[in-house]
């Protein structure tokens, strides 16, 4: 019986000797606030984008997928230690290394990268991963510390806040043909160096971050990206001048980016068209630089061990109800991309599940055949990568301040804020959000039954946490 063990395990170890690796690699890739104008989504706008398209149908696309905060900072800081911001106190925008200050439950927390290492995997990143790239210092490996939202020009081609009377607070956000070449772009160079770094030899399993800026403003692309856009083939976005007529008022205040364009205001300028070219232009340049990543892989010695995943951090309006912003809680920002492909490349599956990013660690845990790690809130979506018609339990939940959530089922979403306001959405017969249903005795069970999702007990904002442009977050900041 020994030997016949011994035999067994001298087999395995020969196999894994010859055919590689026991756990995968992983390549992550992130994208800065890109909603669900990509080709494969559903979107009201196409923006052709044959290397995201091309992933999604070798592996897994999740059509209803969520951000737990509908901006940059909270929303990363929850995929990477796989905590809500209502565990974390982490609601608002926050610099890297504050991530793990904002409440105890966060003494455990183990940043998603760490615990890859813990389990021999070497980490390396370029680029946007967490807000400040990797200022929390993670990754075995960080590269691409390039100008971050560079290049730019001396001057604003088309918005800037200060010299608007009634604008408040500052954005990076411009629009126009800049700069003449890709090679100057950061996502240029952040490509780059991820493409040499799938060259190489790797002595044990990798986990490749690899985060990509555009389409973050400013929308800055080189004319060409532009060109593949002209502006008399651009349908606007749906808007209805009284879509807020019927949503509370406490939605207004927590949904208010005072620093930001309207719609109306850019239906004024002329300028919606355009503001909204340059934001497909931004896609497709930013599904140019994944595609060499994604190629890169595909003609390296690692093609077939790694696991990919790619995500958005959240959506973004482009015209829908009167913003041109994210830092909200309604389908536009909450809504994003994700995609996972297995080592077995089972694939052209579409999953409607309500997921969220928060689901991304615990996935890859168990793609990578790792221990699971308790602490983790969100659920494994393997046997939905397998199985995109599986019965799943969850909803998707996104949180935007303290008391302020969004519950998303597979039809509908419950939106409900601290003041106890609430809007209902029936997303199968609404997509636009145009038909507040929070009041109609009809839907009394539906909200019922979304609100028993809401968390019991919310950790107090975290004094590292703060949007210091909206007056309603001011001032939940001094308390």
């Amino acid at each position: 019986m020994k030997v016949k063990n011994l035999a067994t395990v001298g087999l395995i170890l020969f196999n894994l000797n010859v055919f590689g690796q026991k756990n995968p690699n992983v390549l992550f890739i992130a994208i800065d606030d890109l909603n669900d104008y990509v080709n494969c989504m559903n979107g009201s706008i196409k923006v052709p984008t044959p290397n995201i398209d091309k992933l999604a149908q070798k592996g897994t696309l999740f059509t209803n997928a969520h951000c737990q905060a509908p901006i940059c900072g909270p929303s990363r800081a929850s995929i990477m230690t796989g905590l809500y911001p209502s565990t974390s106190g982490n609601y608002l925008q926050l610099k890297d290394i504050d991530i793990k200050k904002g409440s105890k439950a966060l003494n455990k927390a183990i940043f998603m990268p760490d615990y890859f290492e813990q389990h021999g995997y070497k980490t390396m990143a370029v680029g946007k991963i967490y807000h400040n790239g990797d200022a929390a210092n993670t990754f075995d490996e960080y590269g691409g510390k390039f100008a971050w939202m560079g290049p730019k020009p001396k001057e604003r081609f088309n918005y800037d806040p200060s010299k608007i009377d009634h604008k408040v607070g500052r954005t990076q956000t411009d629009w126009g043909a800049y700069p003449e070449h890709d090679s100057l772009m950061t996502d240029f160079k952040s490509a780059k160096w991820a493409v040499n770094k799938l060259h190489q030899k790797h002595d044990k399993p990798f986990f490749l971050a690899v985060g990509f800026v555009r389409p973050h403003v400013p929308w800055y692309a080189p004319q060409k990206w532009f060109d593949m856009f002209p502006l008399d083939s651009i349908e606007t976005p749906p808007y209805t001048k009284d879509d807020f007529d019927d949503i509370p008022p406490f939605a207004r205040k927590v949904s208010d980016a005072p620093m930001m364009p309207t719609t109306d205001e850019l239906i004024k300028s002329g300028e919606w068209k355009n503001a909204v070219q340059a934001y497909m232009a931004c896609i497709a340049f930013v599904d140019a630089q994944v595609g060499k990543v994604l190629d890169a892989l595909e003609n390296s010695e690692h093609a077939d061990n790694t696991v990919i995943v790619l995500w958005a951090d959240h959506g973004y309006h482009l015209g829908e109800k009167n913003r041109f912003a994210k830092q909200a809680l309604w389908e536009r920002d909450t809504r994003t991309l994700l995609i996972f492909k297995d080592v077995n490349g089972n694939g052209e599956k579409k999953c409607t599940a309500p997921v969220q990013l928060l689901d991304i660690y615990p996935t890859l845990i168990d793609m990578c055949k790792l221990p699971s790690l308790e602490l983790l809130e969100g659920h494994s979506l393997t046997k939905l990568i397998k199985s995109p018609k599986k019965k799943w339990n969850y909803p998707s939940l996104s949180f935007y301040g303290e008391g302020n959530i969004a519950i998303r089922d597979k039809r509908f979403r419950l939106i409900k804020y601290e003041d106890g306001s609430l809007e209902l959405y029936d997303m199968k017969n609404d997509p636009n959000e145009w038909n507040n249903l929070a009041k109609d005795i009809g839907y009394k069970k539906t909200i019922q039954r979304l609100t028993k999702y809401i968390p019991s007990n919310w950790a107090p904002l975290s004094e590292y946490s703060k949007y210091n442009f909206n007056e309603y977050f001011i001032e939940k900041s001094k308390l």
